[in-house]
C-alpha cells in the first residue's frame, strides 16, 4: 500500500480516478487533480513547501518531487509527464510538459507551456524556459523550438498513455 501521509498538520488532497503505485510516497501539502498517476518509487514530499499538481500530470517511477523550506514551492499544471528518475524541486511547470528522464529542474524555473525538457538535462536556479521550447543539456540551453507534431506526437501522447496504463492496474 502506498504511504500517503499527514505531515505538520498537512494531508495530501487526492483528486478524482488517480493511480497511485503500492511503494509511491506521497507526504504533506500535496494536492492533486483528477487522472494523476504516481508510479513506483515516485517520492512526492509537501513537507517543506506546498505541492500543487494540475490534472493529468503523471509522476514516473523513481521521481522526486520537492521544494525549498520558506522559500519555493512546486507548481506543475495540466497535462504534464514527469519522466523516470527526474528531480523536480521548487519550481514551476506550466501546463503540457514533458519533463525527460534523469532531468533536474532546480529551484525557482520556469517551464513554459507546450515545452520538452530533455532527458537528462540540468535546468540550474532561476532558469525560464519559453513557451514551446525543448531544452537540453547541463546546464540546459535551449536547443530549438517544439514542432506541433511534437506537443501531439510527445507530450499529448504520454500523458494520455499514462492515463491509459494507470487504468491497467486499478
Amino acid at each position: 500500500m502506498a504511504l500517503i501521509k499527514e505531515v505538520r498538520g498537512c494531508t495530501p488532497k487526492i483528486g478524482k480516478d488517480v493511480y497511485i503505485a503500492e511503494n509511491a510516497t506521497i507526504v504533506g501539502e500535496v494536492t492533486c487533480g483528477y487522472q494523476c498517476s504516481f508510479w513506483f518509487n515516485a517520492v512526492v514530499r509537501g513537507d517543506v513547501n506546498y505541492i500543487k499538481m494540475g490534472n493529468k500530470v503523471n509522476v514516473q517511477d523513481g521521481a522526486v518531487i520537492h521544494g525549498t523550506y520558506e522559500k519555493s514551492p512546486t507548481n506543475i499544471g495540466n497535462n504534464v509527464s514527469i519522466g523516470h528518475q527526474a528531480m523536480v524541486h521548487g519550481c514551476t511547470i506550466q501546463d503540457n510538459v514533458l519533463i525527460g528522464m534523469g532531468a533536474i529542474i532546480m529551484d525557482d524555473c520556469v517551464i513554459g507551456e507546450n515545452s520538452i525538457v530533455a532527458a537528462g538535462a540540468v535546468l540550474t536556479a532561476k532558469t525560464i524556459v519559453e513557451p514551446g521550447s525543448i531544452y537540453a543539456g547541463i546546464p540546459a540551453k535551449k536547443i530549438k523550438e517544439v514542432p506541433q507534431n511534437l506537443v501531439e506526437g510527445e507530450i499529448n501522447r504520454i500523458s494520455n498513455n499514462y492515463v491509459k496504463y494507470a487504468s491497467w492496474y486499478k
